[in-house]
């Protein structure tokens, strides 16, 4: 037996010598390292299955995989907060104003008489800039690259022509039709079908069946109610109380991201048809929530982590490593436009404040951190371009072929999770299924099936400029028939 081995050995090591230096030989080593670089990628994506499955504080679960299980995406995350802190620390020093500082008494009691009336103020905002707009943070995610896929051609022949570049687990319309029953052709929708039957939901205070009921839709008149079971908000003299300590201390203290507010509000929802009246609560919620430090706990399980700057304390030296804004969350362009909507069902700040906060620390901060969470502004990405590239591949093709990139077009949508775009009717359509699904993935569906929409004219468009043309206007698209039609009309 042992002579046997003996003698396939030798065998098998002339085969090789001769093989050595033929074009079979350089073929078979082509494939046995592209081999070795799959099973390379798949026990990377072994072993994230496993990390992920483990429960948050499993003693073999490291705390960063609470976060975010992939190394790449943390080091992309920390990067880009480096990005991000410096650019607003260049402003601080350039227009010589500090992070923060306390209000004279003045200013204070100024603040104090006009809280209401903040909209009707003009203060000079030339010199700031936001920090950063979406198309920054679309060029960052354009960027990821997973280390464990050496060749980025491994993945163009996995049929990728989109802009993102990573291999995440996304779903398909077979299993989105699973996830999404009630979106179904044959299942009533409010805003489609008046007749829709509203159960008893509010009256029994039942959180889980006011989720499960607002995936068909909310009524108006209910909508502030079920949304807040859902989101187990309250408006309790604790929550008003909260809301006056942070309104304190918006009034005794001003700080640089105050500005920055105010730049967005005035550069978004200000020129917005449906949200400029709603200015002065904009002003009122962002403030306060920039003070929040209840919204760092979010951070246990958001891939980002809070900033940290030099501020002067009272002796006027500089303490440095000090979470700024206190919060952790620096405003970046659009950011307001998460609030408007609620506007329309909250007219009690205090209310209104507790719901967009729960809002924020349960999906929207999802929006604009890089993670490999399934709602994660990755995964919405890639999803959305999966979607385009299967079902609707010739418009794909030919988007890209012109440099029309969908995802170019699309990004600012899914990142606002389409507020700004659609009518404020359809957009509370849109997010009555992120409460009812606990879930932004069909956010990114949405922007597949408005494409498929204008597919006709798209394909006849020759630039980036005339494909955004066909796109520009979403003021007067149905949400809920644009959804079921993609869903569950497209052959798979």
């Amino acid at each position: 037996m042992m002579d046997e081995s003996a003698e396939l050995a030798v065998s098998i090591t002339q085969i090789v010598q001769r093989l050595k230096g033929t074009h079979l030989h350089s073929q078979l080593e082509k494939q046995a390292k592209s081999v070795q670089r799959e099973i390379r990628s798949l026990t990377a994506a072994y072993i994230y299955c496993l990390l992920a499955l483990l429960p948050p504080g499993h003693p073999r679960a490291p705390p960063e995989h609470t976060k975010e299980p992939l190394e790449y995406m943390r080091k992309a995350q920390v990067n880009w907060e480096k990005r991000i802190l410096k650019s607003l620390n260049s402003m601080c020093t350039e227009l010589g104003i500090p992070l923060a500082w306390k209000r004279p008494v003045p200013e204070q009691k100024e603040l104090a008489n006009k809280w209401n009336e903040m909209g009707t103020d003009e203060p000079d905002l030339s010199k700031f800039r936001p920090v950063y707009a979406p198309k920054d943070f679309l060029e960052v995610l354009v960027g990821l690259r997973n280390p464990n896929n050496e060749r980025s051609e491994d993945l163009t022949v996995r049929s990728h022509w989109g802009l993102i570049q990573v291999s995440l687990n996304v779903r398909d319309i077979p299993q989105m039709r699973e996830m999404y029953p009630e979106l179904g052709l044959t299942y009533g929708q409010l805003g489609i079908d008046d007749h829709t039957h509203v159960p008893p939901v509010v009256s029994e205070q039942d959180s889980a069946a006011a989720q499960q009921y607002s995936r068909q839709g909310c009524p108006t008149g209910l909508r502030a109610q079920l949304w807040s079971l859902i989101l187990n908000t309250t408006n309790d003299p604790e929550d008003i109380t909260h809301y006056e300590q942070l309104k304190a201390r918006v009034i005794n203290h001003d700080l640089l991201v105050d500005n920055l507010i105010y730049k967005d509000v005035k550069l978004t929802a200000s020129n917005d048809d449906y949200y400029f009246v709603f200015e002065d609560y904009l002003y009122q919620v962002l403030l306060c929530f920039s003070r929040d430090t209840a919204v760092l706990e979010h951070f246990s399980y958001n891939s980002a982590t809070p900033p940290k700057s030099c501020i002067q304390n009272k002796s006027g030296s500089e303490q440095c490593a000090m979470v700024y804004p206190p919060n952790g969350v620096i405003p970046f362009h659009g950011f307001s436009m998460y609030v408007a909507p609620l506007c329309f069902l909250y007219n009690e700040p205090s209310k209104l404040y507790r719901v967009f906060r729960e809002m924020y620390i349960r999906y929207l901060f999802r929006l604009h951190s890089i993670s490999s969470h399934p709602s994660g502004i990755v995964s919405l990405c890639l999803q959305f371009e999966r979607l385009l590239q299967t079902h609707l591949p010739q418009l794909f093709y030919h988007l890209r072929e012109i440099g029309a990139q969908p995802l170019r077009i699309a990004f600012k949508w899914i990142v606002r999770a389409f507020s700004g775009y659609l009518s404020t009717d359809q957009l509370l359509l849109l997010w009555d299924r992120i409460l009812g699904y606990d879930s932004l993935e069909i956010v990114a569906v949405l922007a597949a099936a408005v494409f498929a929409f204008r597919a006709e004219n798209l394909m006849e468009v020759t630039s980036l400029a005339s494909a955004e043309a066909v796109l520009a206007d979403l003021s007067t698209l149905k949400v809920m028939p644009l959804l079921q039609i993609f869903l569950f009309a497209t052959s798979v």
